[in-house]
């Protein structure tokens, strides 16, 4: 409820679980501690994602995929608007350890010849997150690990045949 209205209220997020909103505040004294325990739920989850990845020492293709798949896991299970998970100092500080990591973890790939090199900087740590947010509430009807198969292809292989590579500069010089 929260992902689709930030501002719903401690009521109905009682009401859509089915509890009344006394057994909510008996749990969450208010609707900020609610949220706090959702975004440490959520952290935790992506630690779990990015642990089980084990993205220092699996091979990168391998490591890749298992990261991709769990965090479409952790997308779909707490679907939080991440600008307001973001706004809290704390939550950014935890969440800014699992980006080094996987910052760390792209660089390697990079060095591996798996990613590019050339690249402007922080490109592929920025299209990575869009494309595995996209999986998660596009491709709803694929499993995570379908949808990660989408993910990582489209990230190695891009979206294109390969032959517009050798007619872009016919095209150029034709336009010049």
């Amino acid at each position: 409820m929260l992902a689709a209205d930030p501002a719903a209220s401690i009521t109905a997020i009682a009401a859509e679980a089915g509890v009344d909103r006394r057994t909510v505040y008996r749990n969450f004294a208010s609707r900020e501690e609610l949220l706090a325990a959702i975004y440490e739920a959520r952290l935790t989850a992506i630690e779990r994602a990015t642990e089980d990845a084990r993205l220092r020492e699996a091979p990168v293709a391998v490591a890749l995929h298992r990261y991709v798949e769990g965090i479409i896991g952790v997308n779909r299970t707490w679907p939080v608007d991440l600008n307001l998970m973001l706004a809290d100092k704390p939550v950014r500080k935890r969440r800014e350890r699992s980006v080094r990591e996987l910052t760390d973890f792209l660089r390697r790939a990079t060095d591996e010849g798996v990613l590019r090199s050339g690249l402007p900087d922080g490109w592929v740590s920025t299209v990575l997150p869009q494309l595995m947010n996209i999986a998660s509430r596009q491709l709803t009807d694929l499993s995570p690990a379908q949808a990660a198969d989408t993910v990582v292809d489209t990230l190695l292989n891009g979206l294109g045949t390969g032959t517009a590579g050798a007619a872009a500069p016919q095209a150029r010089r034709r336009a010049e």
